[in-house]
């Protein structure tokens, strides 16, 4: 592996700088499973919040959600955005930090962007070469691909970039691959190639389902987690409160412009040796580089 590719993963971006938290994410785990499970067992996801004790917690593998204070946000997304943020927030409640057994009341609700970031955090403080990747998984629920994000390490031993999921407890069997810390590569869909089949008809864009609460599919999903797993790869994780400004009217989008997402797309099927071509692009052009949030709009960028 090109050594000036790992040492850009092994830099943290503003999401995933651990800061003064870094010797403290060096005391945690070393084994890559034991890790995840840890960070696993710190936050909520707010579908499991919203579901109960039925669903995925039916056996209460995530605790008993009517412990949980009836006057927390039911999403603390738009609350904790960076990984020292969470941790800070994770010691306020329990100062033990990361627990085992961290009680419901004192637990975090964060999807899986912000467990992926805290996962990049913690391993490049520990020293490895490590990334947030954005895309879709189509282990979560039968017969759909939701968006989701995940992490990858770089295995020096092996060679080779080891995909995982700290994101849920994954009991054995639950899953059609041997573990969520060593995910097959064809088990994961990623936001690039995925784009690209869907274009060509290869696959159903119907089936790839971003949980805005839209239930926004196919090529729209599929182009705002291009957009994400670009950034991601550039150590900008941005949160879902920031979109291109292409975004709001994709539907009108030209060739041209749905052109730029297929050459990203077509790089992103191999990251590694496209990195340079990838970096140039995400540098020069604004397409890729202006991007709204709740206070920034079109029209402050005219």
């Amino acid at each position: 592996m090109n050594e000036k590719l790992l040492k850009h993963f092994k830099e943290s971006g503003r999401f995933t700088y651990a800061g003064l938290y870094a010797p403290y994410f060096k005391t945690l785990p070393d084994d890559i499973t034991e890790l995840g499970n840890l960070v696993c067992a710190q936050i909520i996801h707010r579908i499991t919040l919203k579901q109960g004790n039925s669903g995925a917690n039916a056996d209460l593998r995530y605790g008993d959600m009517t412990r949980y204070p009836w006057h927390r946000m039911r999403c603390e997304d738009d609350v904790f955005l960076t990984a020292s943020s969470i941790t800070a927030e994770l010691f306020r409640m329990d100062g033990r930090g990361f627990a085992s057994d961290r009680a419901v009341e004192n637990k975090l609700v964060l999807c899986c962007r912000y467990v992926s970031v805290l996962m990049s955090a913690i391993l490049k403080a520990k020293g490895y070469a490590a990334r947030s990747r954005a895309g879709y998984a189509p282990y979560i629920v039968n017969g759909i691909s939701m968006d989701h994000w995940i992490n990858q390490y770089y295995d020096e031993a092996l060679g080779k970039w080891i995909t995982i999921d700290a994101d849920g407890f994954f009991k054995k069997g639950e899953l059609p691959f041997d573990s969520q810390y060593n995910i097959p590569q064809e088990q994961f869909d990623f936001a690039g190639p995925t784009w690209l089949d869907i274009r060509q008809g290869k696959k159903d864009g119907s089936k790839f389902i971003y949980a805005d609460g839209l239930g926004t599919n196919s090529l729209k999903a599929l182009s705002l987690y291009v957009f994400y797993d670009l950034n991601a790869l550039m150590n900008q994780e941005l949160t879902f409160s920031f979109a291109p400004l292409w975004w709001s009217h994709f539907d009108k989008m030209t060739e041209e412009e749905l052109g730029k997402i297929d050459l990203i797309a077509e790089l992103l099927n191999e990251p590694d040796e496209n990195f340079d071509e990838l970096h140039k692009i995400w540098s020069e052009d604004k397409f890729w580089r202006l991007f709204c949030s709740p206070l920034v709009g079109e029209s402050d960028f005219i």
